[in-house]
């Protein structure tokens, strides 16, 4: 087991009372109150949703007034403010006519999937996405549902729409929640932006992950993604220039981990956190509760240690979830990456990375948003091959099957790039030991 060195203390019973500079919703809070109490009563609640564990979130008229009346209770172990991210540029569309004349991939017909250099063999600084496929495990893969949390997915683009989730126990249009899961005709998945479940892609920056991990393979259509099994839940999270909720946030993942997701990539961040746990402890309880893995962006400030100046979620400490550096095509760590010994996991190709956009349309994007959906994509694969296995599992053996490359031994965990073709072969080998490992934790 690899474990983070942990870098957060979380205090009980603080309330956050401080940081006022940094904009927060006034009508939303968390509450976790301690074992064996109840949530407590205040004129300042309108209603209350609980969460998981002794977590709960609460509606409220003016937080403020709420932290102060709640402030002496000795049932509550903390109240955090919900924060927004603040506002920041996504990735853009790139000039594809600057592209590299196109790379032959024969395990895969799609016309534009030459232009995907990451399918490269590690030799070549890829991550052997076609020699994994030309050489395929004698297992039988089964469906794996990646929840992309993220600024909503076109779900009707012709790379996407026969790998998009349904949530079949719902009857589209019906205005009915068939399904009693809290929401109404979430087909798709939901959007919490709009406090609706239409997760329409609002930019292009969500549409492009999904492709990275999942654009259908083999059907003479565009490219091909990195996961021939996985399904593309789409979870509408983030604003076209970012500043999503902790509560928003929270309620992506749940949402994901409840309705059977078992990877779930998390391609934005955020430079504050204000001692808040309460997205951690949701990472750490869909980890648990249904072995997921949340695969994250180191994010993109010109390798800033994230060990020192911490972002989040990258930075918080859980074996649930795998954080991401970015390549480029030539094997070095891409300039805008952030780094991190302790808190970056592995790096992955996300320099120039081209991949679907809404309205039928392809293009390239750079940053470690576009990493986090590469290894987000091996991760299903493998999950895929070997349905038995937990994200704790997998992230191990992620970090175990790299790709070595010097100098990254300063910057990462792992000290290297994520490799499908190792991966695949190294849980192949050491398969009884793995099993035996994920069953004594």
């Amino acid at each position: 087991m690899i474990n983070k060195i942990i870098g957060l203390i979380c205090l009980t019973a603080t309330f956050n009372l401080f940081a006022s500079d940094i904009k927060f919703d006034k009508t939303k809070a968390f509450i976790k109150i301690k074992k064996g109490e109840s949530l407590p009563t205040s004129n300042f609640i309108k209603s209350s949703k609980h969460l998981f564990g002794q977590n709960y979130l609460v509606v409220t008229q003016d937080v403020l007034k709420l932290e102060a009346d709640l402030k002496a209770n000795s049932t509550i172990e903390r109240i955090e403010r919900n924060y927004y991210a603040e506002k920041e540029a996504l990735p853009k569309m790139e000039n594809t006519k600057s592209l590299d004349p196109e790379l032959y991939f024969g395990a895969f017909n799609d016309p534009k999937v030459g232009q995907i250099w990451s399918f490269l063999d590690d030799s070549d600084n890829g991550i052997s996405i076609n020699k994994s496929y030309l050489s395929p495990l004698s297992t039988t893969k089964v469906e794996v549902i990646v929840a992309v949390v993220d600024t909503g997915v076109d779900y009707n683009h012709e790379d996407l729409k026969d790998v998009m989730w349904k949530n079949t126990a719902e009857i589209e249009g019906n205005n009915i929640d068939d399904d009693n899961n809290g929401y109404i005709d979430d087909i798709f998945g939901i959007d919490p932006l709009s406090g609706d479940t239409d997760p329409m892609a609002s930019h292009a920056h969500g549409t492009h992950v999904a492709g990275t991990i999942a654009a259908k393979q083999n059907n003479n259509i565009g490219i091909a993604g990195i996961a021939g099994s996985a399904k593309i839940m789409a979870i509408r999270t983030v604003p076209d220039r970012s500043d999503e909720t902790d509560a928003d946030v929270v309620e992506s993942f749940l949402y994901a981990g409840k309705n059977g997701a078992r990877v779930l990539n998390c391609s934005f961040g955020k430079k504050h956190n204000e001692g808040g746990m309460i997205v951690n402890e949701t990472i750490d309880f869909i980890g648990t509760e249904y072995g997921a893995l949340v695969v994250a962006a180191a994010g993109n400030d010109h390798k800033k240690d994230i060990d020192k100046d911490l972002v989040y979620p990258a930075s918080f400490q859980s074996n649930h979830l795998m954080v991401v550096a970015s390549t480029t095509k030539r094997g070095k760590l891409s300039s805008f990456s952030n780094v991190g010994l302790k808190n970056v996991d592995v790096a992955a190709p996300g320099s120039g990375i081209f991949s679907t956009v809404p309205g039928n349309s392809y293009s390239s994007m750079s940053g470690t948003s576009m990493a986090s959906p590469t290894t987000a994509g091996v991760v299903a694969e493998i999950m895929s091959n070997f349905p038995e296995l937990n994200g704790e599992s997998v992230k191990e053996i992620l970090i175990n099957s790299v790709t070595k490359v010097n100098k990254f031994d300063r910057y990462m965990v792992s000290g290297g790039r994520v490799d499908l073709f190792k991966a695949l072969q190294y849980t192949l080998e050491n398969y009884i030991e793995i099993i035996e490992n994920q069953n004594q934790k």
